[in-house]
């Protein structure tokens, strides 16, 4: 039976009023699509609209209707979970023997939804081509119309309570980087460096997820790579990412590290990235276009002969990362980027070269930008 929750519960990241005015902003939305339910199964935005993070082993959903409650579609183990976390209270529960897909086009039609229009993301990476043809065979009177980039969008322009976590969470960042660059030295592991990375943040109360990316040696400009357990000499570059996340939302920096006194081409190549990369976000205000912005740190390396092509972004969108995405790119800064800069937006802004790399958290401001990761942007010295 549907009822009227007029509270978020105790867990919930946000107060009931935040997730009611995404409701809405969602609904204006659907009614311009002229659907009548929403299905959200992306863990974004199960999140942002319903406080809700499901684990990825087995399918759930929400169903959003025009008017009415939501109802949840939740595993029966993660029931507890659910009611922790969100305030959405009419909620149906299914057994692991049991096919969700099929649970929820049962209560479809319980609910009298079976001839009605669906409004659905298609880039949910829950819902597979295969799972989709599922849910059509299961609803053939359903009309389908694809919900896509929708909340994406509606995501770029953080709240205020959302800033908060973004101030939080990039605080610590600026722990765990401090810890890793401590732990450093001739002798010490790139394992080492990680666990002091780790321990802190937990500490300071980062999620129990990956928090850091850090490689070392010959293997430095490995942005991606696994964590090896090459032992730090003389001369080699630490390379840190710092990426915990707090309640969802993640905040990233990187800095780089000599163990050693760094060689003079080395300290050049800091000095001209790090210059860079001050006169990029000195220019990020509301109104910028991305494609200079991006401009002015690409043009400087490529000038100065650091680096001969220069493919990759210059910085893309942060807040809340959910399962299985560990990026969300929804902004990126490259040279065709013809989007202008809004207050709210967060951003991880970064450049790399010479095997060195720098980043940080920016908050775009009513004036202009904020780093909120306030680690103090230099090679360190170790």
């Amino acid at each position: 039976m549907t009822t009227v929750n007029d509270m978020a519960p105790a867990d919930a990241t946000f107060p009931l009023q935040e997730y009611q005015a995404r409701i809405r902003k969602t609904r204006l939305k659907m009614a311009e699509m002229k659907a009548d339910v929403l299905l959200i199964d992306c863990v974004e935005h199960m999140v942002y609209l319903f406080g809700y993070a499901p684990p990825a082993a087995i399918y759930q959903a929400v169903l959003l209707p025009l008017d009415g409650e939501p109802v949840g579609i939740v595993r029966a183990l993660d029931a507890s979970m659910f009611s922790e976390q969100s305030w959405v209270r009419d909620v149906v529960h299914f057994a692991d023997h049991e096919d969700p897909v099929s649970v929820l086009a049962a209560e479809v039609r319980r609910r009298g939804w079976g001839r009605a229009c669906f409004a659905i993301e298609l880039d949910s990476h829950f819902l597979p081509a295969k799972r989709f043809m599922q849910l059509q065979a299961a609803l053939p009177e359903v009309r389908f119309v694809d919900f896509s980039q929708i909340l994406w969008e509606m995501r770029l322009i953080k709240s205020g309570a959302e800033v908060t976590l973004m101030r939080e969470v990039s605080r610590i960042a600026d722990y765990g980087m401090v810890a890793a660059i401590e732990a450093a030295h001739e002798g010490a592991s790139e394992r080492e460096c990680a666990a002091a990375l780790y321990a802190r943040v937990i500490r300071e109360g980062a999620d129990s997820m990956r928090s850091a990316l850090i490689s070392a040696g010959a293997r430095s400009d490995s942005l991606h790579g696994r964590l090896g357990n090459h032992v730090l000499r003389r001369g080699d570059v630490l390379h840190v990412e710092s990426i915990p996340l707090y309640r969802g939302y993640g905040a990233r920096l990187m800095r780089s590290s000599v163990i050693g006194q760094p060689p003079a081409d080395l300290d050049r190549a800091a000095r001209i990235m790090l210059s860079a990369q001050e006169a990029q976000y000195a220019a990020m205000r509301p109104g910028s276009r991305a494609g200079e912005i991006d401009a002015i740190l690409r043009d400087a390396i490529l000038e100065s002969g650091l680096r001969k092509i220069y493919g990759n972004f210059t910085g893309y969108t942060l807040g809340f990362i959910g399962l299985p995405k560990t990026s969300d790119f929804t902004r990126a800064f490259l040279p065709g980027s013809d989007w202008f800069l809004e207050e709210g937006m967060v951003f991880h802004m970064y450049t790399y070269a010479a095997g060195i790399a720098f980043s940080d958290t920016i908050l775009i401001t009513s004036s202009g930008s904020e780093r909120l990761t306030k680690t103090e942007r230099k090679l360190f010295v170790r």
